[in-house]
């Protein structure tokens, strides 16, 4: 038998003849998604260029506590949303992202490949996951979980940074990512280009002030209206200040998505033995 080294985790990386040995072990497989948009002028276009890094971090850690894992080549492309306007973003239909999410599930599911887990690095992405792994459960196929790798880490602000600042911090924009980025890759970020936040009252779209991307707020009820984000934000910047964003808060949320991550890698396998 060929094998295979343990910090070996990219499935890009793997030879031929050790996969074959490898993958017939049913190891658990990160699925990383993420999109190519306006992050805000101080952050590359990339955030799967983050997922990605997450996906690395949590597949060296579960394997280092014995449940084997590996990463599949990050999508960089997300569903299509808000972002059409920004020059240089690359999106995909919901259609087409739904083709591709299938087939790679399915060529995965075809050779025994049964612990698959997708982590999500874009809110565009979610129904997409949401038809794929449906289809896929209502045809015989496993439950296939998925991880949205910025909501859990958002959930994680407060207990790093408590309750105030993390509301001020979070947002399109700001933390969680670019904390994370400035952890990661401070190389590619510009912090000099970090904007303010906006002054002034909150945009208005029929007399109706904004209540987020794609909504309104009439009355305290929410209104959904088709609209793209530099109508409301042209930096890309939502409600966060990213000048409160720091490399030791990316650094303390990496290390507790790992955290996560490794475990329920391991409670996966565990529960699919039992089950």
């Amino acid at each position: 038998m060929t094998e295979t080294a343990p910090h070996k985790v990219r499935m890009g990386e793997i030879t031929a003849a050790e996969a074959r040995s490898l993958y017939a072990l049913n190891p658990v497989v990160l699925l990383p998604f993420g999109s190519h948009e306006d992050q805000g002028p101080h952050a590359p276009m990339g955030d799967y260029l983050l997922a990605e890094k997450v996906a690395e971090a949590i597949a060296l850690r579960a394997t280092a506590a014995g449940t084997r894992t590996v990463v599949a080549p990050v999508m960089p492309f997300g569903r299509a949303d808000f972002f059409a306007p920004m020059p240089g973003g690359i999106a995909l239909s919901h259609a087409t992202l739904l083709a591709v999410l299938e087939e790679v599930l399915g060529a995965l599911l075809r050779h025994g490949l049964t612990d698959l887990v997708i982590l999500n690095g874009h809110g565009g992405n979610v129904p997409v996951i949401e038809d794929a792994t449906r289809r896929i459960h209502h045809a015989g196929g496993p439950a296939i979980p998925c991880l949205y790798l910025w909501r859990i880490a958002g959930g994680l602000l407060p207990k790093i940074l408590g309750e105030e600042k993390a509301r001020i911090v979070a947002g399109h924009g700001a933390d969680p990512l670019t904390s994370l980025g400035l952890h990661y890759a401070p190389e590619r970020m510009r912090p000099e280009l970090t904007p303010a936040p906006r002054p002034g009252p909150a945009p208005t779209h029929l007399g109706i002030p904004f209540k987020a991307w794609g909504a309104l707020d009439f009355q305290g009820a929410e209104v959904t209206v088709p609209l793209d984000y530099d109508q409301v934000s042209p930096d890309a910047v939502s409600a966060g200040d990213p000048r409160l964003c720091t490399a030791e808060t990316g650094a303390a949320l990496a290390e507790m998505l790992a955290t996560i991550g490794a475990d329920f890698c391991a409670h996966l396998v565990a529960a699919r033995k039992q089950g």
